[in-house]
């Protein structure tokens, strides 16, 4: 083996554990964002004091629906978060699958969850989620091979 040959995984892996520690981050600011405005609502429709009865009951009544709006939130969250939590950053992959990093003739993604562009080293990433059409363009191709989405066409360059 050349040093390149041993380098060039170490670095893909390395690669791939800041990318899903920044999803992670990310994730987890979600979730607290979540947590806080359901929080709030609840704290609001707890406290206030209407003049009228009716009044309150309304404004209590669109709290409850604004809480119950942000607990959904807060769930599909945590669901996201889980999915994060099974991808083995520790691993080099050979097919397009959850974990993969993917580069591209016209982009780079990090197959996790839907969050969008990432940046990590000043380079940039799209995490989709293995859920998404593009995801499913590209699965079951291989290095050097060619996918449309969109009229776009990707030559895949690289699967780490």
């Amino acid at each position: 083996m050349t040093p390149e040959t041993t380098t060039k995984p170490a670095t893909n892996l390395l690669l791939k554990q800041q990318l899903l520690a920044e999803c992670l981050r990310i994730q987890n600011s979600v979730i607290q964002t979540a947590k806080s405005a359901m929080d709030e609502a609840q704290q609001s429709a707890n406290e206030h004091q209407g003049a009228l009865e009716d009044k309150f009951e309304s404004f209590r009544e669109a709290c409850q629906i604004q809480r119950d709006m942000f607990a959904k939130q807060l769930d599909e969250a945590i669901i996201s978060l889980s999915v994060l939590k099974r991808i083995v950053a520790t691993k080099e992959n050979k097919h397009i699958m959850l974990g993969s990093i993917v580069i591209t003739s016209l982009q780079k993604y990090f197959i996790s969850i839907s969050l969008g562009e990432i940046t990590v080293n000043g380079e940039k990433y799209f995490a989709i989620s293995a859920m998404s059409p593009l995801f499913k363009a590209m699965v079951g191709k291989s290095e050097g091979e060619e996918f449309t989405f969109r009229d776009n066409t990707y030559r895949i360059e690289s699967i780490f």
